[in-house]
């Protein structure tokens, strides 16, 4: 050993001899704690994988939006009470790196579905810390007629959350199909149907479904309409597997056969004692909130 190590480590000696010895141990204690303080840093790091994002929704002259309804699937591990812009047009939300879908709803304007890559933080300064996301929306339609769907087709509607989305009797035929056998109370017999689970349909049109089925989407409900006009409603948890066990479906055959007048499609609420809800020829379900 150099005299120059040695001189070092005698410093050292020294110094850690400096204390009492009631006071030695504590000083080592709080040494190996600084380091594996220092060891952690980096997994801590990693830990904090949420990153801000600010979604700006604006018109197309470039102003933005105040009071535009956003929702993102999947839902953010913390959220504001209210998912809307703020006066200048902005909603910051805690996101962890992913893909992510958003919709965008304002009124007077069209609905607007974006899919958005939140890419992890790469530094630490803060112009990186933060992702904007840019949302411009086209105003809407003022005194178009209504519009006209095929013959025969199924129409799923949510303003707030979705465009349109028709299904055609073939569109419908190709979907995953469930069977449910109910007793019909009109006819006092036991019927099989075979179609699609509502809650299926539900997520064709980004309703807000198991752990986004919370607060004031539970003000959301359905209107199931017929051809000759007749309706029903529905809250959307009776819809939700997560909150309800009642099996409810669309469908599309009875017994092995189509549905004949009763078709093409026709609503089955299963656990209902009467099938007053059971909506024949059914040709739209509308999503809306009591809000």
């Amino acid at each position: 050993m150099t005299k120059a190590k040695a001189s070092v480590r005698d410093a050292d000696t020294v110094v850690l001899l400096g204390y009492p010895a009631g006071m030695r141990p504590r000083l080592i204690c709080l040494v190996l704690f600084a380091i594996a303080a220092i060891g952690a840093a980096p997994v801590w790091s990693q830990q904090a994988a949420t990153r801000t994002v600010t979604i700006r929704v604006s018109d197309q002259t470039g102003a933005g939006i105040k009071g535009a309804k956003v929702r993102c699937v999947p839902a953010p591990d913390s959220a504001p009470a209210k998912m809307e812009t703020d006066t200048q047009g902005n909603l910051s939300l805690g996101l962890k790196p992913g893909n992510y879908t958003l919709s965008v709803a304002a009124q007077g304007f069209k609905i607007s579905a974006s899919q958005v890559d939140v890419t992890p933080q790469t530094g630490e300064a803060t112009t990186d810390a933060n992702q904007l996301v840019t949302v411009v929306l086209r105003i809407g339609d003022t005194g178009s007629p209504v519009p006209v769907y095929p013959k025969d087709s199924l129409v799923l509607t949510a303003e707030s959350f979705h465009e349109p989305v028709v299904l055609t009797q073939a569109e419908f035929r190709a979907l995953s199909h469930v069977s449910v056998t109910v007793h019909n109370g009109h006819t006092d017999k036991d019927e099989t149907y075979s179609g699609v689970a509502l809650s299926t349909l539900l997520a064709m049109i980004n309703a807000p479904v198991g752990k986004e089925l919370h607060g004031d989407a539970l003000a959301t409900y359905l209107i199931a309409t017929g051809t000759d006009g007749y309706s029903v409603v529905l809250s959307l948890a009776e819809a939700d597997p997560s909150f309800h066990d009642g099996q409810i479906l669309v469908a599309d055959v009875r017994d092995g056969q189509p549905l004949g007048k009763n078709g093409p499609f026709q609503l089955i609420v299963a656990e209902d004692k009467r099938p007053s809800r059971w909506v024949h020829n059914l040709e739209s379900i509308t999503l809306q909130s009591a809000h």
